[in-house]
């Protein structure tokens, strides 16, 4: 019976070791796929090139095609893609293609930088101060409901027609978005996560820095995202209203002359000089940002 005890004890224990390297192996080779990988370029232009370019030859072959067999025969309504062409070449040799976007984008990413330091704090004591949050919430909400061009006429009375104006609309279109998306990031905190981080002694500004805006980044960055839409709508909108020789030309000045001019091409270019701009801003600033966060909690796979 001595012996049967003394043998059997060694081969359990062995037996637990095997199984231990083995977790320990198969944690390394889960480790080791879900390492970041490099994406072949081939594989990006087939994925994320093509289908975009693809989008826009079908919209320019669709655009000619309705011009040349006189589906819409009427110039002045419906330009060929040409006429559009040259109204940028015009532009650019006249040097002011490029003013045109730098007037639009450099105020709007100056407002919205002012938008981010006024909504970030503002959505931090909503979220946090439940008087607060009772007492201005919903009008944070109606706020964001309101279309921008509402508040045009009002700047100008207040302010004038100056860039404050500008600013002063992309303000108010965009704070009640970044201060909502952050009020959505943080409710969507796990609370064991505040526990935690009391626990291990993060209390006051130190608990909100490195707690609860790490864990509410996702809905922040939404936020973020919704804020600059809205900060270039208003933005177009109050260029579009509220026009004057010292505000200069931006692109929504530049959609209003087309119209005064009735030049449909003109008309177009600003069109698509808004919207690339958008999309651009997009791909190269919050796109990145948002696979980012999403990929370092295991909320997007790696690609």
């Amino acid at each position: 019976m001595a012996s049967t005890d003394t043998s059997t004890g060694p081969v359990k224990e062995s037996g637990d070791s095997q199984d231990l390297a083995g977790l320990e192996a198969g944690l390394d080779a889960l480790e080791s796929h879900a390492g970041p990988t490099r994406t072949p370029v081939r594989q990006v232009l087939v994925q994320k090139v093509v289908p975009p370019v693809t989008a826009v030859l079908l919209v320019l072959l669709v655009w000619q095609a309705l011009v040349s067999f006189d589906i819409v025969d009427d110039p002045s309504k419906l330009p060929p893609p040409s006429a559009v062409w040259d109204e940028v070449h015009e532009a650019w040799l006249q040097g002011n293609l490029l003013d045109y976007i730098w007037t639009s984008v450099s105020r709007g990413l100056l407002g919205f930088l002012f938008a981010l330091v006024i909504g970030t704090p503002l959505g931090l004591i909503v979220a946090r101060v439940r008087f607060v949050r009772a007492a201005i919430g919903p009008i944070l909400s109606g706020l964001q409901s309101l279309p921008s061009v509402a508040w045009v006429p009002p700047a100008v009375i207040w302010l004038g027609l100056d860039n404050s104006m500008m600013y002063a609309v992309i303000l108010l279109g965009a704070v009640p978005s970044i201060a909502n998306g952050l009020v959505s990031g943080v409710d969507q905190v796990p609370p064991l996560f505040l526990r935690a981080g009391r626990t291990l002694g993060a209390t006051g500004l130190r608990h909100t820095w490195h707690i609860v805006l790490p864990a509410a980044l996702p809905g922040y960055l939404a936020g973020l995202k919704q804020g600059w839409a809205f900060s270039w709508r208003s933005l177009m909108a109050a260029e579009i209203i509220a026009s004057s020789p010292d505000l200069g030309v931006g692109l929504g000045s530049l959609l209003e002359n087309g119209r005064n001019a009735s030049s449909m091409s003109m008309v177009f270019l600003a069109i698509f000089l808004i919207l690339i701009v958008g999309i651009a801003i997009d791909l190269l600033i919050f796109s990145p940002l948002e696979r980012r966060v999403l990929r370092s909690r295991g909320l997007l796979a790696r690609s």
